[in-house]
């Protein structure tokens, strides 16, 4: 039996020759969930919507060519990663090299031999499938098990350019154990592991929408990233945030005003101008933490620029 449709590589067939189009869809569909694409501009609406996991491009396709259309997917940090497969009646290698400079992985002589077409698509699926491991492996905090500093960099980058792209509000969250170097020195830097690691885990839970992030991007300092979200919102789940960590309970004799471990919390929100760098939401953030820490810890201070 074949998987479900949900469970299946995503392949995207661009070609602006109908016959090509029907001959793939018809090979493939059994084992993929073929979408189809008849020009680059379409090619292009199409990736952004579908996210697939291969693309098999033709090369020659009137207005924009299959040069242009990998130049324009290896230029977006959210879509440079997808394997890209040429299709080609061509058989020059100065147009191969070409295509290998541009990022393409493989390509596929036309008329199409559908075994070989197979073959390169699952090899090249496989490959991408042990790169994705590996990414995501390069991508969590051995400590804690929630994403690391790394990929809330990247996770950062792509949101941000969407809040421009999109006008929307984004809202960034920091967040740092109070008396942390307190906690260490009273239980042991074994116990101040498995107090992160609660902490971390209770953080990473309280997200509720997919597009949400929980890191981890220091040594007790975490970062929430909230796309689409405004001030009050922010506030909201910050402030929420907070009281489930004091839920936790987790002793700390030597924290000042509690007999718990507690966090606190700088916020900022904006929505981003074409000119604006992301760096100024982080500094915003980064000075109402340390606004949150000089009036007595366990607390959330934010504020929208």
């Amino acid at each position: 039996m074949h998987a479900s449709t949900q469970t299946k590589p995503r392949v995207l067939v661009i070609d602006d020759i109908p016959t090509n189009c029907r001959i793939l869809l018809e090979s493939l569909k059994s084992d993929y969930h073929i979408d189809i694409a008849t020009s680059g501009e379409q090619a292009l609406a199409t990736v952004i919507v579908n996210q697939p996991d291969l693309i098999l491009l033709d090369i020659m396709m009137p207005g924009m060519d299959g040069y242009e259309v990998c130049s324009r997917l290896k230029q977006d940090v959210t879509l440079q990663n997808i394997p890209v497969i040429f299709l080609t009646a061509k058989n020059n290698k100065d147009d191969e090299a070409r295509g290998f400079e541009w990022g393409v992985v493989d390509y596929i002589a036309k008329p199409f031999y559908i075994p070989i077409v197979k073959a390169r698509i699952k090899s090249h699926l496989e490959q991408k499938k042990k790169h994705d491991l590996l990414v995501k492996l390069a991508s969590i905090d051995p400590l804690t098990g929630i994403p690391n500093r790394r990929h809330f960099t990247n996770v950062f980058d792509v949101e941000w350019r969407r809040a421009k792209r999109g006008g929307t509000a984004i809202s960034l969250m920091l967040v740092d154990v109070d008396y942390f170097k307190q906690y260490n020195d009273t239980y042991g830097h074994s116990a101040g592991d498995e107090c992160l690691k609660k902490i971390a885990q209770g953080l990473y839970h309280s997200l509720k929408r997919p597009g949400d992030c929980a890191a981890r991007i220091g040594g007790e300092e975490f970062a929430i990233l909230l796309p689409e979200t405004d001030a009050l919102g922010a506030a909201i789940m910050a402030d929420r945030i907070r009281m489930d960590i004091e839920k936790l309970n987790i002793p700390h004799s030597n924290s000042k005003g509690f007999d718990h471990a507690t966090v606190s919390a700088g916020v900022a929100t904006t929505t981003p101008s074409e000119k604006m760098d992301r760096q100024v939401l982080l500094n915003a953030a980064d000075e109402m933490l340390y606004q949150a820490k000089e009036r007595g810890r366990n607390q959330v201070i934010g504020r929208e620029i």
